[in-house]
């Protein structure tokens, strides 16, 4: 009975992050097949391993299952609040299918995962701060230069500014630059005021930002 209740524990815990948390926050249809498969199938093997007699088993299982939590696919690349996500269905399956008495424990564990992940990804949470990858039409070695140049054409404070590549032959510059939008207006003007292309990998917006 107690294992039955950890196993609906589970399920509940685990629709509420993929389908009332993280779909309907980021849309990736993928990722949502990837988390349902992840916590199941750790919740299977989680639940065999405890039902053995020995400790070995769960022993190597859970070895088994940090090797495997830090592996990155191959064909994706995950932004690091999906890798929070990814983390917390692993948890939550082992949380499920491990015998215990304490049904209670694994229970509001449960729910403190859901609840970091609510708070943590709220939209809400450091709203205006933003990253993104931008491809300057000029060449900027100077860092005080760039900064200068770099709030002036976000209307935004910047808070870090790393340069990747300063082409003097093409007259551009690659930065990864990190800011904090001012509420209003400014935020409004830092949105608009670069041309988009599409995403790079790692989840940051390569901009081309002419003068």
């Amino acid at each position: 009975m107690a294992q039955l209740a950890l196993f609906l524990s589970d399920i509940a815990a685990v629709s509420l992050l993929v389908f009332g948390l993280y779909f309907p926050r980021h849309r990736r249809k993928d990722l949502v097949v990837a988390y349902l498969g992840v916590n199941v199938g750790v919740l299977a093997v989680a639940s065999a391993l405890s039902s053995g007699k020995t400790g070995a088993g769960i022993g190597l299982g859970m070895a088994l299952f940090g090797v495997l939590s830090i592996i990155r696919l191959r064909s994706t690349e995950l932004d690091q609040h999906e890798v929070a996500y990814y983390f917390s269905a692993l948890a939550l399956g082992l949380l499920g299918g491990m015998q215990t008495t304490e049904v209670w424990r694994s229970a509001v564990l449960m729910g403190l995962i859901v609840a970091v992940l609510f708070v943590g990804d709220h939209p809400r949470m450091m709203r205006n701060h933003r990253r993104q990858v931008m491809v300057l039409d000029t060449a900027l070695p100077d860092h005080t230069a760039l900064v200068a140049y770099l709030e002036q054409t976000l209307g935004a404070r910047v808070h870090s500014a790393v340069v990747q590549r300063v082409d003097l032959v093409n007259d551009t510059t690659l930065v990864d630059v990190r800011y904090r939008c001012a509420p209003g207006p400014h935020a409004k003007n830092a949105n608009t005021a670069a041309h988009a292309e599409p995403a790079a990998p790692g989840g940051t917006t390569p901009v081309a930002v002419r003068p």
